[in-house]
């Protein structure tokens, strides 16, 4: 059973305090849920990722139905068990990866057909098998199918993406079993403020578990960004869960959160990891930088992360221009570290009436450092 509950805060789009409680665990927001595309999060194992505090991890329907196949995990007992992962588990339905792959797909009414990026295999999926494939892989919530129109787009592409989605959205509802996963609706839109208001009103009308605004963090300019979550955020049902996909950096999730949302997934702590950008309070540093090849300093000072307790930035530089594998694994426990404790941070500030001070705080550290002192 999925239950929402609002502890402080309220709709009128400043920031909130809740309590997701799915199946599997609860899950208090707001929350940022690391990303575990192919049923993993990139170098790390699903322990780790939890002794980190993350509560929730986002999968992706549309890479495990192309690989390893959904009909496998099935089989073998699910998602959770096939990736041993205990809590609660959101899968995307694939609708950013189907707008990435614009020159291989074909879309119509009723669903999309695209050619497979692995082996170029013909395939289609529409709301309804989306909703079935993610209630075959037992998570526990499902996201609607979507069109991601991009930026910039037409006025008449994006109209027709923003009402496609919205009848999407509806046939999803009429298939899902309700007494299984949870299923979010996805309001699109584009940056046309009124039409991203519009369709926050009309599915929030209709009985989804909670709502997501999708086709942000396309390329549009930030503030543009912030002023969507500014016109649909507000429209949402108060007692429902309010999830921003794909943001963000650091300052994203605060300004998310300063707006009323209360569920965030990005790549970016894991994938910038990889390319060795180190997240801290102060600003991001590039680990590589020769400045850093005698610095006896952990990558954060006061960071309690398993990297910023036993390393050093001399060491994970080295290990980084070596191109060694723990590299990769040191400074993504250090950023997913980093990302869930400024979560954790943000809800203490909420619960205790300080999330203006919270704020406040947050943009002078970053304005009090910089690379050459991070």
């Amino acid at each position: 059973m999925f239950t929402f509950k609002l502890l402080a805060g309220s709709g009128s789009g400043g920031p909130r305090l809740g309590l997701m409680t799915t199946p599997r665990g609860q899950v208090e927001t707001p929350a940022f849920m690391p990303v575990g595309t192919y049923a993993t999060v990139k170098t790390l194992t699903p322990e780790e990722v939890r002794g980190l505090g993350a509560q929730i991890i986002l999968s992706n329907v549309y890479h495990l139905y192309l690989r390893p196949g959904v009909e496998l995990i099935r089989r073998l007992g699910g998602l959770n068990r096939f990736m041993n992962w205990p809590g609660p588990i959101l899968t995307d339905s694939g609708g950013f990866q189907i707008f990435s792959l614009a020159p291989f797909r074909t879309l119509s009414e009723e669903g999309v057909t695209f050619r497979s990026h692995l082996n170029g295999d013909l395939h289609m999926l529409t709301p309804e098998r989306v909703v079935a494939l993610q209630e075959e892989l037992g998570v526990d919530i499902m996201m609607c199918l979507d069109e991601c129109p991009p930026y910039p787009c037409p006025e008449g592409e994006l109209k027709r993406a923003t009402e496609l989605t919205g009848r999407w959205a509806r046939r999803s509802l009429a298939a899902w079993r309700q007494q299984g996963p949870a299923l979010f609706a996805i309001v699109q839109g584009g940056t046309r403020a009124d039409w991203r208001r519009e369709q926050a009103q009309e599915l929030g009308e209709l009985p989804f578990s909670g709502f997501a605004l999708g086709g942000l963090s396309v390329g549009e300019p930030k503030e543009l960004t912030f002023a969507m979550m500014e016109a649909a955020l507000p429209v949402l049902p108060v007692e429902k869960p309010r999830y921003i996909m794909g943001m963000g950096l650091p300052e994203d999730l605060v300004e998310g959160v300063a707006r009323g949302a209360d569920l965030f997934d990005c790549v970016i702590p894991t994938r910038n990891a990889r390319n060795g950008q180190v997240f801290t309070a102060q600003g991001a540093l590039m680990i590589r930088h020769a400045a850093y090849a005698e610095d006896p300093r952990p990558l954060e000072e006061g960071c309690g992360c398993y990297t910023c307790r036993h390393y050093s930035r001399a060491y994970v530089r080295h290990l980084f221009q070596a191109r060694e594998m723990l590299a990769y694994r040191l400074l993504t426990l250090h950023n997913l570290y980093y990302y869930l404790s400024l979560m954790a941070r943000m809800r203490q500030a909420v619960k205790a009436g300080r999330f203006p001070e919270f704020y406040r705080e947050f943009y002078r550290q970053r304005q009090s450092g910089g690379e050459a002192r991070g």
